[in-house]
């Protein structure tokens, strides 16, 4: 029988670089990139954007050798160390709160990171940097609300802040506010015609409006201008899937995850793709560094289980789904695809009945939280005829086992198997 298809999140738009540990700097989360309306300016011409000054560069110093060195090894416990020791010898270093708080989100800390981001922002309010992973922290982890007004607050002293109001942006789209994250992208584009950022977000913009055509010119602007901008090649991947192009899509994905190898949304959508094109094995290589880049990433787990699926490890699979559970318990597809992983897959170590009924017990889970895949009644008589059928085969086997047990019960004491017989052929 071949495999069932499974529910798979879609693509990720929001794409936001979680560091896997900082490196020389604060990492960058780069958001998905998009490029002015064709009406707006013309970025082609607009002067480059100016170099930070003395004071900036400093603030941004690269953390020592031994705690840069420590945290690409992905000692992330040591790195954490590393980074508080330093913020203590350094309490004003806003690059080195930054990093402490990559590090502690990659740990799961999120509380912890947050506050690090903040105390960054609070020496250095202008850093693009912790601004960006902050937002993105907030409206990952459900605080959207609170990522909108935290640079709202700031722009309202400094109105032609450029960091918040990218920020600002972000947060905005988050919620769907589309039309106000397209005026707050352009107004960041009328102070800097060459703002990679702002036109990676305005793409998002036209991309949520489908207006696939607009945000591609859009992008492939920002490409012009920034050519290792790895946001901006996995944003043209989702752009150019819409259009219908999967290869150069998938080209793109692979582009972004080579410039940015702990890109945990490009790596999720090339994964994606991967698993699509049945290469399940390319797939879950791609995943697991995603999942290992952003541990809470519910898209990349799933599309993870997915793959360890597609190779038929049970195991694997089901422990990938049982994450995703415990991050979004609400999300219907991880029912459906765990009912599919127990209806098809025949674990030895597993009882068939109870996988069976463990398969009906995640689709009535699916429903309940209003999954409607109009699959679902034929899976479902799928697993009621599994369990009639296993049913039936327990129960031969049971006769079988009854016959055979009578056929080897000792006669009773005193008499012969074939005494009856016997006299009867006397008389």
């Amino acid at each position: 029988m071949s495999p069932r298809r499974l529910l798979v999140p879609g693509l990720l738009l929001l794409a936001s670089a979680c560091a896997t540990t900082p490196k020389q700097q604060a990492t960058a989360a780069t958001a998905i990139a998009a490029t002015p309306d064709a009406g707006t300016q013309d970025t082609t011409k607009a002067p480059a954007q100016k170099e930070p000054d003395a004071g900036k560069k400093a603030a941004l110093a690269p953390p020592s050798a031994d705690a840069a060195s420590v945290a690409q090894r992905g000692e992330l416990t040591a790195a954490e160390s590393s980074y508080k020791a330093q913020t203590e010898r350094r309490p004003k270093d806003d690059a080195a709160w930054t990093n402490l708080g990559i590090t502690q989100e990659r740990l799961g800390k999120n509380d912890e990171a947050e506050r690090s981001y903040r105390q960054a922002l609070e020496l250095a309010p202008a850093q693009q940097t912790a601004w960006d992973n902050l937002t993105r922290l907030q409206c990952r982890t459900g605080k959207a609300s609170q990522a909108e007004s935290s640079p709202r607050e700031l722009l309202e002293a400094k109105p032609d802040a450029i960091a918040p109001r990218i920020a600002l942006v972000q947060a905005l789209l988050c919620q769907k506010k589309l039309d106000a994250a397209a005026t707050e992208a352009k107004r960041v584009l009328k102070a800097e015609e060459r703002n990679v950022r702002a036109m990676q977000l305005l793409s998002q913009v036209y991309y949520r409006e489908r207006k696939y055509e607009l945000a591609r010119m859009v992008l492939e602007n920002a490409r012009t201008i920034a050519p290792n901008e790895a946001a901006t090649h996995n944003a043209l991947g989702l752009v150019l899937l819409a259009l219908g192009s999967k290869p150069t899509a998938l080209e793109s994905f692979k582009k972004a995850s080579e410039l940015k190898p702990d890109f945990a949304e490009a790596r999720n959508n090339l994964g994606a793709l991967l698993n699509e094109a049945q290469d399940h094995a390319a797939a879950a290589l791609e995943l697991e560094a995603a999942v290992q880049a952003a541990p809470d990433f519910v898209s990349a787990r799933l599309n993870l289980g997915n793959a360890y699926r597609g190779q038929g490890d049970f195991a694997r699979a089901l422990a990938e789904y049982q994450q995703v559970l415990r991050l979004a318990p609400a999300l219907p597809d991880t029912y459906f695809n765990l009912a599919i992983l127990h209806l098809d897959a025949e674990p030895k170590e597993l009882d068939t009945l109870e996988r069976l009924q463990t398969c009906l017990s995640f689709f009535e889970q699916y429903r309940s939280r209003g999954g409607r895949d109009e699959r679902t009644d034929d899976y479902v008589k799928d697993a009621k005829k599994g369990i009639e059928k296993e049913e039936r085969r327990r129960e031969r086997e049971k006769r079988e086992q009854l016959r055979k047990a009578q056929q080897a019960e000792p006669p009773a004491s005193g008499e012969s198997p074939t005494s009856g017989r016997v006299a009867e052929d006397k008389k």
